[in-house]
């Protein structure tokens, strides 16, 4: 669905909040990337304060979580744009935590350090790159289609 100009200015700036969740906890997969690119640290400068915070907060990451999904997806007075954006950006973070719990029981017995720094580099490309194409859309007010996820988002949200 691509509602063009049905959202106002602030719901587009609240439908890409969201996204900051997975950005953040795909920055962890991005260590090998940055040790060999040491420049592309410097795109995410701006995420520094937003680190800090989430950094100093006991179980951040579950606050966010429940919240996002409690107060904003099943909260039916606020937009189906924002919900729908909240819920595609909880369901990015959770493929994040289960690469982050399978990806070392995987390869574990790997002694190939190249075949884990390149799963880790997609993930972490596939994040960055997902956050950049939801934002883009949510700014210009269009559903952010990612195949396989936003069908699940549309089940989940009505």
């Amino acid at each position: 669905m691509t509602w063009r100009g049905s959202t106002t200015v602030p719901e587009r700036i609240f439908a890409c909040l969201p996204y900051l969740l997975p950005l953040i906890d795909g920055l962890k997969f991005g260590s090998f990337l940055f040790q060999q690119f040491p420049v592309i640290r410097l795109f995410f400068i701006p995420l520094i304060p937003v680190l800090q915070i989430y950094n100093s907060i006991p179980f951040a990451d579950l606050i966010i979580f429940f919240t996002l999904y409690l107060a904003v997806v099943r909260n039916e007075n606020i937009k189906h744009f924002i919900r729908f954006n909240a819920m595609q950006a909880i369901l990015i973070d959770i493929i994040l935590v289960l690469c982050g719990l399978i990806l070392p029981i995987l390869f574990a017995g790997i002694q190939v350090k190249f075949v884990i720094e390149t799963i880790s580099n997609m993930v972490f490309l596939a994040v960055v790159g997902s956050f950049i194409y939801a934002v883009v859309q949510s700014l210009l007010g269009r559903y952010a289609e990612i195949p396989p996820l936003s069908d699940a988002v549309y089940m989940q949200v009505r």
